[in-house]
């Protein structure tokens, strides 16, 4: 019986070139996004408040509090803390704010629990970012590896019960690299379809921000870079209407010393860099947050965290920033976090001396 040829070497690779087309082709179109239109601008009702108290403390370090709003109205905190800003036994931390002040935090995820949740070696926790959609809270932080922050995946949990409860976490795939290297920066934004999309910063190589888009469900869909010609980690983000986007970004320099901006005008899928707003900030952390009246307000340090906390406001969409107050003017408090509750009020939180978490209750008439 004659013997069959020989297939050329080339064929296989071929074939499998074809096939892996074949697979993209197959792809369904997504959808272009929309953001969910922020209510019409109103004045703020209230009037000048201002309230300032420490949480309770839950270890040596403290730091990246997140703050959100839960079905009740009750305000819910997270942040990391432990024994030392690199240490093993760093935990995420939770707290609500309820008539009688802060209730005694408790740990949410450890390194323990992220390791059996996402079958991998985790040495310690960082970056906890919560939101509130509908009944469930969620939780995104990251879990690093051997390696620091180059070996870092987003980790995700949901509570269906106010925080008492929590579901295992599990890996939120971001990249075609298994998702290193990339942590939350700040709160997601939701979308017209339901879905959000939650602002990150990729660390594994120079530093940038990256905007992550996720269906209903809480999967991936698509990324965007949120690009910069400069080295722009950590961006914080508010959408203006159902199509724009802006985002304030630190500057990691070199040399550092203004807040960096891109923006979007189709939903977050391009993002290009247009005039910096003006602001000093030595980099650091950024929060950002739309008001009731419209205007913009932007958190962060204008000179070093030792400087204190600094408010400015905006009313040309972030374009122009005039400074307001001041947080903590002779104490170091960084790392901002900032949510508008439902009755009208500023949450902010941010970290003091690197040891608590301080929480600002104000109004949009403290502001002037």
């Amino acid at each position: 019986m004659p013997s069959l040829p020989a297939l050329p070497r080339w064929l296989p690779a071929l074939l499998f070139t074809a096939a892996l087309g074949a697979a993209f082709w197959r792809i369904p179109d997504v959808a272009a996004p929309t953001f969910e239109s922020p209510p019409p601008a109103a004045p703020s009702r209230l009037p000048p408040l201002f309230a300032a108290q420490m949480l309770p403390a839950a270890g040596a370090v403290a730091g990246a509090p997140s703050l959100a709003q839960l079905a009740d109205g009750r305000i819910a905190a997270a942040w990391v803390s432990g024994s030392d800003e690199t240490a093993t036994d760093l935990a995420i931390y939770f707290s609500l704010l309820g008539s009688d002040g802060w209730s005694e935090p408790r740990p949410i995820a450890n390194r323990e629990s992220t390791a059996g949740g996402l079958f991998a070696h985790i040495r310690r926790v960082g970056r906890p970012q919560l939101y509130v959609e509908g009944t469930w809270l969620h939780l995104w932080y990251a879990a690093i590896g051997i390696g620091g922050n180059t070996n870092v995946v987003l980790a995700h949990s949901v509570s269906t019960n106010g925080g008492r409860n929590w579901s295992p976490p599990a890996r939120l795939p971001t990249s075609p690299l298994a998702g290193y290297g990339t942590v939350p920066a700040g709160p997601p934004l939701p979308l017209a379809d339901g879905g959000l999309a939650l602002p990150l910063q990729h660390e594994l190589f120079a530093g940038h921000g990256e905007w992550l888009r996720l269906n209903a469900n809480g999967r991936s869909l698509d990324k965007a870079r949120l690009a910069h010609p400069r080295r722009t980690p950590q961006p914080a983000v508010v959408n203006l209407d159902a199509r724009r986007a802006l985002a304030l970004l630190r500057d990691a320099g070199p040399p550092p010393g203004w807040v960096r901006a891109v923006a979007s005008d189709d939903g977050g899928t391009h993002w290009q860099a247009v005039p910096d707003p003006g602001p000093a900030n030595p980099d650091t952390p950024l929060a950002a947050l739309r008001l009731a009246s419209g205007r913009l307000l932007l958190a962060g340090n204008p000179g070093s965290e030792q400087a204190g906390m600094k408010l400015w406001l905006s009313t040309d969409e972030g374009r122009s920033w005039l400074l307001r107050r001041g947080v903590g003017a002779n104490d170091d408090c960084s790392s901002p976090a900032l949510l508008l509750s439902r009755d009208g009020r500023i949450h902010l939180a941010c970290v003091s001396q690197g040891r608590r978490i301080l929480h600002v209750s104000s109004s949009e008439a403290w502001l002037e």
